[in-house]
């Protein structure tokens, strides 16, 4: 063969690996309102950075690149393993080559330590294959699991996702979905009806309302695919290193307004966190879910710092069993990841009653102090208002592990409120006090402090933390909760 026909043949084969299944089936991909498989690609990655790896594999199926493009590529200078299904070809199932590609994929950002990121949009295990693409999915599975919390993995669910393919980014970090066009399920609407003869769409199923408020599956919930792309670049930047410092801000001082006078009133302690943030930016995850309970990452001093924080506009901030998830689960990817804790406490107690104990709020409850005690990163708590009972001591206590517990001084600490208090003691008077000097006398507390004063006492404490040392060197996954 001639050098004339190898490039002739080499330019046909591009070409066919770029139009993937076909004009025809491209065209109904943009019909469902969803963008081709590389473009998702140029639309996350910084401009002309990606490097696509085993272009030319195929399958038995002799599909081009069998249904998934694999690479490296940089977002905001760092670089990532990404792979992109494309439903254009086969539905974006998953066939022997397809899961092959992923899991080399998957070695090589543990090998070079690169986050993993998964364009999901795939109808599921390849039938013609059988139990072949079976075993794919447990080969991936292993990998997400063997490499949970030494390298972040995030799933962007474009598409469907179902049956065992949707273990896949459960077993992820970070899940980011897109309204109308996301759906993760066990059994289908079809099989369901089958099976059960129960009627509901995909959305209704297993959609970005299911996910993202109730299930707690979903991170992140974008209208469109490019407010998805640019949460999982702002995701990104919070787990690279910044030079930048941010000087006090006297107007920080406004802090104190965010506290209602009344200790019955209700507030948003994003306001809160917003005020002791750099350039007053909280970026939260799982906002729709567990609103009683906020995890965000914020910048203190350029540092990033994960915040767990009580909302007392939502259950008056009291703790349930999604709640005790939603802050182990980003408790342990803090720790996995090497990122300090900082929590802002403000909370009378686990919720009780039957439905939470039968439904296991002790078993749920001590995940979170599990989470905490875990940890070995920096770990400061300031109590804002009420710290009361066990969740006093769940929340990053000293009795657990905190580095430094700090208290407002119209904060109060005690076994239990003064209603509850009142009802147990048949109102007997106690010598004990709720008040925080008791609490920093017995050093239970470390240190009293004005709300103004606030923010540099976390930069100064967070600064002192930085080259914390421990004695545990077991290696810790960030485990699904």
């Amino acid at each position: 063969m001639d050098l004339q026909n190898e490039q002739t043949e080499f330019e046909e084969r591009l070409e066919t690996i770029r139009l993937g299944g076909g004009k025809d089936k491209q065209q109904a991909q943009y019909q469902r309102g969803k963008l081709l498989a590389r473009e998702r690609i140029d639309q996350l990655l910084d401009k002309n950075s990606f490097s696509e790896l085993f272009r030319f594999a195929t399958g038995k199926e002799r599909f081009p690149g069998d249904g998934v493009i694999t690479g490296i590529g940089k977002i905001n200078g760092q670089h990532v393993c990404l792979y992109a299904q494309d439903f254009t070809i086969a539905g974006g199932t998953l066939g022997a080559m397809h899961a092959k590609k992923i899991c080399s994929l998957m070695d090589f950002a543990y090998e070079k330590q690169m986050p993993i990121i998964g364009l999901i949009d795939s109808g599921g295990a390849r039938i013609q294959e059988g139990i072949e693409a079976l075993h794919g999915y447990g080969e991936i599975f292993k990998r997400n699991v063997h490499y949970s919390g030494k390298v972040p993995q995030l799933s962007i669910m474009l598409g469907p996702c179902a049956g065992g393919a949707a273990y896949s980014p459960a077993l992820s970090d970070v899940i980011f979905m897109v309204k109308r066009i996301s759906q993760m399920f066990i059994t289908g609407p079809k099989v369901l009806q089958a099976i059960s003869g129960e009627t509901m769409t995909s959305e209704e199923l297993g959609g970005t309302d299911v996910h993202g408020t109730k299930s707690g599956l979903a991170h992140f919930v974008a209208e469109t695919e490019q407010e998805a792309f640019d949460q999982v670049r702002t995701f990104l930047s919070y787990l690279q290193e910044t030079n930048t410092r941010i000087g006090h801000d006297d107007k920080l001082q406004e802090i104190e307004a965010c506290l209602p006078k009344s200790d019955c009133d209700v507030y948003n302690v994003k306001d809160v966190i917003t005020c002791l943030a750099d350039e007053q930016q909280l970026f939260e995850l799982s906002k729709g879910y567990a609103k009683n309970m906020v995890t965000a990452f914020i910048r203190l001093n350029g540092e990033t710092v994960g915040v767990v924080a009580n909302n007392p506009v939502h259950l008056a901030g009291c703790i349930d069993i999604n709640a005790s998830d939603k802050g182990a689960r980003f408790v342990r990817f803090c720790h996995c990841f090497s990122i300090p804790i900082l929590v802002l406490e403000d909370v009378s107690g686990f919720i009780p009653g039957k439905d939470q104990e039968c439904k296991g709020l002790l078993r749920h409850g001590a995940k979170l102090i599990y989470a905490f005690a875990e940890a070995t990163v920096p770990k400061i708590t300031v109590i804002l208002r009420k710290a009361y009972g066990g969740a006093f001591v769940a929340l990053n206590s000293k009795g657990i592990g905190a580095d430094f517990v700090a208290a407002w001084p119209q904060a109060s600490i005690a076994v239990m409120g003064h209603q509850s208090s009142k009802t147990i003691l048949a109102e007997a008077k106690t010598n004990r006090s709720d008040s925080p000097y008791e609490a920093a006398e017995q050093g239970y507390i470390d240190d009293v402090i004005r709300p103004r004063d606030t923010r540099m006492y976390l930069i100064n404490r967070f600064a002192c933390l930085h080259h914390k040392r421990t004695e545990i060197k077991r290696h810790s996954g960030n485990m699904p909760m």
